[in-house]
């Protein structure tokens, strides 16, 4: 199998990590804009790093980012919801 097809591929890692912060920070976007009151992604491999790495972003854009976690404790989906 090619690498580019191999979902557990170097490349292919780093494409969906991208992915997902890229889907988080439009999270935190809509709910700092005051567009949506919160918003939930979904299905996240690399959930918890997300939050790590997008933390400080979320805080100064007045957005809490609230990992929930799925029950088999692989990935998680995060909400985005404005600072209480």
């Amino acid at each position: 199998m090619g690498t580019l097809l191999d979902p557990t591929s170097p490349t292919a890692l780093t494409r969906r990590l991208d992915q997902e912060l890229a889907l988080v920070q439009g999270a935190i976007r809509m709910v700092g804009d005051r567009g949506m009151p919160s918003v939930t992604v979904g299905g996240l491999r690399f959930g918890e790093e997300v939050v790590q790495e997008l933390r400080a972003e979320a805080a100064a854009a007045g957005v809490t980012l609230v990992p929930l976690w799925h029950p088999d404790s692989h990935g998680c989906d995060v909400r985005a919801v404005p600072h209480a």
